[in-house]
């Protein structure tokens, strides 16, 4: 049976790089992986308030990790960290104290630019924020894609065999990491 990946897809842009290797991953999983590509669309901001009674959005993301089997984290850099929407979605499925969603699921970081980093510090930035109410997060092979502009068709496919190639072994050596971290 394949272990269900919650891919959380740090950008809401339409055309985003990280949608895109996200849906890239699913694409070339390995069979004991099946991926769920979720984007942070219509995630309320979080407010400590509502707790007592969280909003929908709330309840339906936390059910999406807790029905998970593992998280992958895909990620742009923003402004040397990461975006403000997924350190609300963070925020949103830690909580409450004590219960996060995240709890106990292997983790995996894929952060992307289009530049010559390849979102470094928002990988490094997560990997400081993420201890504490997550399982076990991956350390090693990490994955900071460079030069993402030019590796997509028009249609979102991906076209450049290099970063394929290396998508394929990040995504097997998560697998393995998966399967090591089985619940």
């Amino acid at each position: 049976m394949a272990h269900t990946v919650a891919v959380i897809v740090g950008s809401l842009r339409k055309e985003s790089f990280s949608l895109k290797v996200a849906k890239a991953l699913a694409r070339i999983a390995p069979p004991s992986l099946e991926l769920e590509v979720v984007t942070l669309h219509g995630l309320s901001f979080f407010n400590q308030d509502l707790e007592a009674a969280p909003p929908a959005d709330w309840v339906s993301f936390r059910e999406t990790l807790q029905k998970s089997d593992a998280v992958l984290f895909v990620t742009p850099e923003y402004n040397r960290s990461i975006p403000g929407v997924l350190k609300n979605a963070i925020d949103v499925g830690s909580r409450p104290y004590g219960k996060s969603s995240f709890n106990g699921r292997p983790i995996g970081i894929v952060s992307n630019s289009p530049g010559p980093l390849g979102g470094v510090c928002a990988a490094m930035n997560l990997k400081q924020i993420l201890p504490g109410y997550v399982g076990p997060i991956l350390q090693q092979p990490e994955i900071y894609l460079t030069g993402v502009g030019d590796a997509f068709d028009d249609k979102g496919n991906l076209i450049k065999e290099a970063l394929e190639k290396v998508l394929k072994q990040y995504i097997d050596a998560f697998a393995a990491w998966v399967d090591s971290h089985k619940k």
